[in-house]
């Protein structure tokens, strides 16, 4: 399949949402035609902020039926992976960087029964995943600094974009490729382009008129008019 031609997913970053009525955030969410929430989970060490814990995911898991994934920028995520699969998250991506053992972390969100991703940083080379691809569900290419909502887009990334596609396509698993930072409707046909299928949204989705018609644009954007989305 052409790169272009691949089908894509929307998921939304609920960072930068009004914290103070996230349910009804994630119901809009859903009736706005995204595909699934990720919630960035920071715990003010591996980086610099502070934000949701699995008892705020919990608490809004009956207020939609989109999949949720958790996304820990954490130290020690392997302390805490079955909490947030217990809060109602089907994915549970932990990153390369902060895992000692990375291996048994992805074993142990299969254990659980719930998919696994690796998340890697814009200067964290393909070989840290490598290794590891058996049990990878998923693969988050970040396209931002870990840390902060709102940061620009780094196009940089696409050829590493590019290089992880062909090693998925090697394993001849079906491994999604995600991107997270900076997707916006001016930016989404670079990583698509590149081989990616799933975009993280955080700010992108706030502007203008809203999420439903940031969702229509950042469509319209697709390298292919006939993805399934």
């Amino acid at each position: 399949m052409e790169k272009g031609a691949r089908e894509g997913k929307i998921v939304a970053s609920v960072l930068n949402a009004d914290a103070g009525r996230l349910a009804d955030v994630c119901a809009g969410l859903e009736d706005a035609g995204l595909d699934g929430i990720q919630w960035d989970v920071m715990d003010g060490h591996y980086v610099p902020n502070l934000t949701v814990g699995p008892s705020v995911i919990g608490a809004c898991r009956k207020a939609t039926r989109l999949p949720f994934e958790a996304h820990l920028m954490i130290e020690g995520a392997e302390r805490v992976l079955s909490e947030y699969v217990d809060a109602g998250c089907e994915t549970v991506i932990v990153h390369a960087e902060a895992c000692t053992h990375l291996h048994r972390a992805l074993q142990t969100i299969h254990d659980l029964g719930a998919a696994a991703g690796v998340a890697l940083n814009p200067a964290t080379p393909l070989d840290a995943v490598t290794g590891v691809l058996d049990l990878c569900d998923l693969v988050l290419v970040m396209t931002v600094n870990p840390g902060f909502g709102g940061q620009s887009y780094i196009a940089t990334m696409e050829p590493k974009i590019t290089e992880m596609r062909a090693l998925i396509e090697d394993t001849g698993r079906a491994i999604a490729l995600e991107v997270d930072g900076g997707i916006a409707p001016d930016t989404i046909s670079g990583p698509a382009r590149a081989g990616a299928d799933r975009f993280v949204v955080g700010s992108a989705l706030y502007k203008g008129g809203g999420p439903a018609e940031a969702v229509a644009n950042l469509r319209s954007n697709l390298p292919s008019s006939k993805a399934t989305l």
